[in-house]
């Protein structure tokens, strides 16, 4: 039977889940994101939720302190009326509004998310299917090194022998253990199928890319990450950042990198080749290649060389090909034209999506993992 604070607990978590869940959209739209713990876990921060306290009913039901007096009025003479109110920038005497920091796993956090967007698993499409050996340790054996001796079951099995043998005294319950009862954990090999996967995210830095429009990348890819990450037992990431020319970075400089050079996408999608074809092969892994920009590009030839780079190499190596493109007031939008008429908008392959502010940030995530590729 479990134990009362345990089901109370269980039900506070339910109700922070459901309180996740039902502010979603609001919470993804203000920029907010779960932070890291380094533990498997993340700090969410939940303001709306009250740590449960008294509330006193409606003072006109009658009770306890009804009597003659006007507010305001000091109570057995002590003070006067409105005095502890304070004076505007001193130190007030009432708690604050409070936010309630909660952990929850990874796969709460996309457990909510799949919820809330209906997303299908993932099915990986056979890529890194490796074999690996799995020891799990679910039965008992009769040899083993010390550090898996199973004490309950040895002395078990020296009570059944005293017992047996008539030596075992109930006013003296001694057991000793000899060689023969000793008991370990043995495991079961196994042969599991691991999947790992890549995601390499690819963004203009342009200037017409603005703080905002990184923003949005940034909290789009933190949630994509999230759910891909709660699919696949490794996954990795990379990031490449372009304006005329694309170079490979880290994620901090990935979002804070900003230059004002023109824009050619073709070199990103050359530099994403590149990195696909030295380390990850199309066989072993599953590979999702993101672009993100406001849809300038600097002609429609170097277009024309991005769509030869994706038919011949990125989409044949990869689940799909994902493109964001954020609104901005400088971008054209173009690039999104051009390969919705090259590919189509319903491209089984091509996963094309329109970002217009963050409100549109869960939308975006829906057209992008919806499929389930």
């Amino acid at each position: 039977m479990d134990h009362p604070i345990k089901r109370d607990h269980a039900r506070f978590r339910k109700i922070i889940k459901g309180k996740v869940r039902d502010n979603l959209r609001k919470y993804i739209a203000g920029g907010e994101m779960p932070i890291p713990k380094g533990n498997g876990q993340f700090k969410v921060p939940m303001p709306s939720i009250n740590t449960p306290r008294f509330r006193f009913g409606d003072k006109s039901q009658g009770g306890t302190g009804q009597g003659d007096g006007q507010p305001g009025d000091p109570v057995d003479g002590q003070g006067e009326p409105g005095e502890g109110q304070g004076e505007p920038g001193e130190a007030g005497e009432q708690e604050g509004e409070k936010a309630l920091d909660v952990e929850m796993s990874l796969d709460e956090l996309a457990s909510i998310l799949g919820d809330e967007l209906a997303l299908p698993k993932i099915e990986p499409k056979g890529k890194k299917n490796m074999e690996s050996t799995v020891d799990r340790y679910t039965s008992i054996g009769t040899v083993g090194p010390d550090s898996l001796k199973h004490y309950k079951r040895s002395f078990k099995e020296a009570l059944k022998r005293q017992i047996a043998m008539g030596t075992y005294d109930p006013n003296n319950p001694v057991v000793v253990p000899i060689k023969s009862d000793m008991r370990y954990r043995a495991s079961n090999s196994k042969i599991e199928f691991e999947n790992s996967a890549v995601v390499i995210y690819m963004m203009d830095v342009s200037g017409s890319m603005g703080d905002e429009q990184k923003e949005i990348v940034r909290t789009e890819s933190f949630w994509i990450n999230l759910w891909l990450k709660s699919q696949y037992k490794d996954i990795e990431i990379r990031y490449i950042i372009h304006d005329a020319t694309a170079k490979e970075v880290d994620e901090d400089t990935f979002f804070r990198t900003r230059e004002s050079g023109g824009t050619l996408i073709s070199s990103a999608f050359k530099l994403c080749k590149e990195i696909i074809d030295a380390d990850y092969n199309a066989d072993e892994w599953n590979i999702y290649p993101f672009h993100f920009s406001d849809g300038d590009n600097w002609s429609a030839e170097d277009t024309k060389v991005c769509v030869d780079l994706l038919k011949s190499s990125i989409i044949p190596n990869s689940n799909a090909f994902f493109y964001g493109q954020v609104e901005s007031r400088y971008g054209s939008g173009q690039f999104y034209k051009d390969l919705s008429k090259e590919f189509g908008e319903k491209h089984e392959d091509v996963i094309l999506s329109k970002i217009k502010n963050k409100d549109a940030i869960l939308d975006s995530i829906k057209e992008f993992l919806g499929p389930g590729k």
